[in-house]
């Protein structure tokens, strides 16, 4: 392969294209659907469920291929026991996405459409990973 990231750099930007266009780079349109009161946004649901419509099938068609197309084994799909750790993390995520309405993807989106809330959220995330990577280490 001439150019390695062109694949990863193609990937992201369609996924930044989708959550533009589906609308899941506003933080109001995903709080709105966390919030669950009159005037619940479900449109969340129907981008994750469209999401897992062509997940499914195509991780079904590459476990029967036996090995991706651009790698040699499908490395980093085993699942791993749910521990103390796993649902600290979890809990910490859900909670930042719930106040903030951003998650990785989105916050990435966002920032670099210089939405101010991005613009302090996205660094404050990779502060946040520092530390934990920190932390592990002890």
């Amino acid at each position: 392969m001439k150019h390695p990231l062109a694949f990863p750099a193609l990937a992201g930007v369609l996924f930044g294209a989708g959550l533009l266009i589906s609308g899941m780079a506003d933080p109001a349109r995903v709080l709105g659907f966390l919030r669950l009161a009159p005037g619940w946004d479900p449109t969340l649901a129907f981008v994750m469920a469209g999401a897992l419509a062509v997940t499914i099938p195509g991780f079904a068609f590459m476990r029967r291929r036996g090995r991706p197309w651009l790698a040699e084994s499908l490395d980093g799909l085993s699942h791993g026991a749910v521990d103390r750790r796993l649902l600290a993390g979890a809990a910490v995520f859900g909670l930042g996405w719930g106040l903030q309405g951003y998650c990785p993807g989105p916050a990435v989106v966002a920032f670099g459409m210089l939405q101010w809330p991005a613009l302090i959220f996205l660094p404050a995330m990779f502060a946040g990973a520092w530390l934990a990577d920190r932390l592990r280490s002890v």
